[in-house]
């Protein structure tokens, strides 16, 4: 970039941040880390030398950790603004291809379309820690813009090439215990987003004891950085309560006597990687890895939360409630009211068949259930096995999913019929058991609207 053309960059980020921040001094201070670091960018992308050009990139990367939010903002939109595709080259390629289309036409429209700051980003994944750096990157534009229209052509490229980076090809399957690295412990407990972990006492009760296991997936780039972990109780049946398998007390189950597999908290660890999916591939590896050590298992089933069913029977939309049912909903307000049993009874009366409803029966626009613990297992080929009430009376599960856990089963034989049912036709595929929790008239609809499940 000539000093003009960085004249001009500097010009349009100072006029930009201080509309944003209102201050003359520190919005010229971000504008010129900023329009650096795109100087920077477009050297880079100039460059021929593979030492020089890893020399920029780690220089890049440095001077983007020092931007503030307000910097780091302006230089994603310089990202979508200046570094999209070269659009003469790519209308000469459109109209080749429209004049007389051809096999050698259609892959120079298909390489003048990409976005330069495809290239961009592969260079600057050369730079050591390159990798990391460009997942924190996208956790930030994910962070600081969302729903940013302006910015959704920047987030599709971090993700195509993010996707390419970490397929299921380059992951490694590792048991997480007792014996790993303190920094990898350290972040298991940091990323656990279902079921708090305490402290050092607490991860122990949960990856040292011969009836519980651990696994997660790693990147040779992040190599003690887990993208994602499954925490796996060993018992003899399915359970129906989360405090049972986190009790400070429980009696170890003997591995000859275990018989079911419970996956019963799934985190992933990297916001920068939202919307590439590891969790199906790890839960099928992880049921295979344990089958071929313990032979003797026979079930494989999640013990899940319903995170937004709370919400859902708040706002009261598409949920047929009498008023006198509306009145008890009110309460789940009251942190105590399991403590009632009678009034937790009422409750369960009115609550299970809604519960049946909104798993079966409540959809997005795009068809898929609202629930999004839900879609994960189901689109994984997962069959929606039971409903348990009560089976989380922590106060986060009180709040968002009234108390209420669910199993999802995983049985081996039968995961790619069901995942075609769901991904193809929209199918909740469910056990008996949880159709007929259904309200007789919303079960007669469900029966006519849905095709034939395998349950």
């Amino acid at each position: 970039m000539n000093s003009a053309g960085f004249f001009d960059v500097l010009t349009s980020f100072t006029d930009r941040s201080r509309q944003l921040l209102g201050r003359r001094d520190l919005a010229l201070d971000q504008a010129e880390a900023a329009a650096g670091v795109v100087q920077l960018c477009e050297a880079l992308l100039s460059g021929r030398g593979e030492a020089s050009g890893m020399a920029i990139a780690s220089e890049v990367l440095n001077r983007y950790l020092r931007l503030d939010e307000t910097g780091r903002l302006m230089l994603f939109e310089a990202f979508a603004e200046k570094f999209g595709p070269d659009r003469e080259k790519l209308s000469d390629a459109a109209k080749a291809w429209l004049d007389a289309p051809s096999d050698a036409d259609a892959s120079d429209l298909h390489y003048f379309s990409e976005a330069r700051r495809q290239e961009l980003f592969r260079r600057l994944n050369r730079a050591p820690g390159g990798t990391h750096a460009l997942v924190r990157m996208r956790a930030d534009l994910l962070e600081l813009a969302p729903n940013r229209r302006d910015l959704a052509p920047l987030d599709r490229d971090l993700v195509h090439l993010l996707t390419s980076w970490f397929n299921r090809g380059f992951l490694v399957l590792r048991r997480i215990d007792w014996s790993s690295p303190a920094i990898v412990l350290e972040k298991i407990i940091h990323y656990e987003a279902v079921h708090e972990i305490r402290d050092w006492d607490d991860l122990r009760r949960r990856i040292d004891p011969m009836d519980r296991r651990c696994y997660g997936f790693f990147h040779p780039a992040l190599s003690d950085e887990p993208l994602v972990f499954v925490e796996v109780a060993l018992t003899q049946a399915m359970p129906d309560a989360i405090g049972p398998l986190l009790a400070e007390d429980r009696a170890p189950v003997a591995l000859e006597q275990a018989r079911t597999a419970v996956f019963y908290s799934i985190s992933n660890c990297q916001r920068g990687l939202a919307g590439i999916s590891f969790g199906n591939f790890l839960i099928k590896q992880v049921a295979e890895d344990l089958r071929r050590e313990l032979p003797k298992l026979e079930t494989f089933v999640t013990l899940s939360p319903a995170p937004g069913l709370a919400r859902w029977l708040r706002r009261g939309e598409d949920v047929s409630v009498p008023e006198e049912s509306r009145a008890l909903l009110d309460s789940l307000d009251d942190e105590f009211w399991p403590q009632d049993a009678p009034a937790a009874e009422r409750l369960r009366r009115v609550i299970e068949p809604l519960a049946a409803q909104y798993f079966l029966k409540a959809k997005r626009a795009d068809g898929k259930p609202i629930d999004s613990v839900a879609r994960f297992h189901l689109r994984n080929g997962a069959r929606l096995e039971r409903i348990n009430w009560l089976g989380d009376r922590s106060i986060k599960g009180l709040r968002e999913s009234a108390g209420l856990m669910v199993n999802y089963l995983y049985y081996l034989d039968e995961i790619e019929k069901n995942h075609e049912a769901f991904a193809n036709h929209g199918e909740v595929v469910a056990s008996p058991a949880v159709k007929k929790l259904l309200k007789p008239e919303t079960r007669s609809r469900f029966a006519r609207a849905a095709p034939a499940s395998s349950g």
